[in-house]
């Protein structure tokens, strides 16, 4: 249930196209208190004489606690949610930063792909595929990527993150429907990878080789607030290497392995995208490819997905 109100916030507020914004989400003292209130708020101030709201009864103690059926609950609760988010509404909103970030965006894509497979919701891929194609629509331009696009203009050279979160998310839309135009889309984008990121000892850096001239060119193993784009790409290149049997994206997924084991080794819990591309080269997935009408490898889909919801 969380999750299905995760989506459809994320649909709501950020598409189309995605952007992010930043909300607060605290109460005064004295002020709204009546509404507050009513959603029994029976502690005291838990956030510098403010309220953080935060759920710590499943609707089910609450259900017992208040002598109400559990559906009951749930409708009061939808009601308390609707009477604040409208008196929230009424309050100055802050300043925010809509700007759509090509990598961000990647990771949304993603998200409801894999979101749209496990839990049969159409409409996430749906929203998942609107996303996808603003970008090629907006930020692919003579076979590059752009990294950001706001008001209306789309700029700055894409980097490795933008690329390789990208080349990901399609392949986990392919899983839920497949386009051929998108597939060759992602090998493109993996093209420019191996033509204008690669290290020669291995790995990417973060900017392209024809990226303005920088006091130092980086290149990250370690995951951070994002997943390292390394680790995502020695992941998407072994997985498109199999697919499509290109032994070039194989050889270049190890290659960036092998360069990233000396920290793998010694700092594991930082590298888990990378330890994740690792645990599928010592033991790689087994690939099904679905062919035929469109009804009969819908059903085929759908049944594979709850026998093998990891792939």
């Amino acid at each position: 249930m969380l999750l299905l109100r995760i989506q459809a916030g994320v649909r709501k507020r950020f598409l189309q196209p995605f952007g992010y914004r930043f909300l607060d989400g605290d109460w005064p003292v004295g002020a709204d208190h009546d509404v507050v209130g009513a959603e029994h708020i029976d502690r005291g101030a838990n956030f510098e004489g403010r309220w953080h709201l935060h759920v710590f009864k499943s609707t089910e103690d609450v259900a017992t606690s208040l002598g109400l059926a559990v559906a009951e609950t749930e409708a009061l609760i939808d009601s308390a949610r609707r009477k604040l988010l409208a008196i929230r509404n009424l309050r100055v909103w802050p300043g925010r930063d809509d700007k759509i970030l090509t990598s961000w965006n990647a990771l949304m894509i993603g998200g409801m792909a894999i979101a749209a497979r496990t839990l049969d919701r159409p409409e996430f891929a749906a929203a998942a595929t609107r996303a996808l194609d603003f970008i090629r629509g907006t930020l692919w331009r003579d076979g590059r990527l752009l990294a950001t696009y706001k008001d209306g203009r789309a700029h700055l050279n894409a980097y490795l993150d933008d690329y390789v979160y990208l080349a990901d998310a399609i392949l986990e839309l392919q899983q839920v429907r497949f386009r051929s135009d998108e597939l060759s889309f992602a090998r493109e984008l993996l093209e420019v990878v191996l033509k204008h990121f690669t290290d020669p000892d291995g790995g990417y850096f973060f900017t392209s080789d024809d990226h303005e001239t920088l006091i130092h060119r980086s290149k990250s193993f370690g995951d951070d607030a994002t997943p390292a784009g390394n680790g995502i790409a020695a992941f998407v290149l072994q997985r498109m290497g199999h697919l499509l049997g290109e032994s070039r994206y194989l050889a270049a997924a190890e290659q960036t392995l092998r360069s990233a084991w000396p920290v793998l080794e010694k700092y594991p819990q930082a590298h888990m995208s990378l330890l994740v591309a690792l645990e599928e080269l010592l033991n790689p997935p087994e690939t099904i490819i679905l062919r035929g009408g469109t009804a009969a490898i819908e059903s085929w889909r759908r049944d594979l997905a709850r026998l093998r919801p990891e792939h």
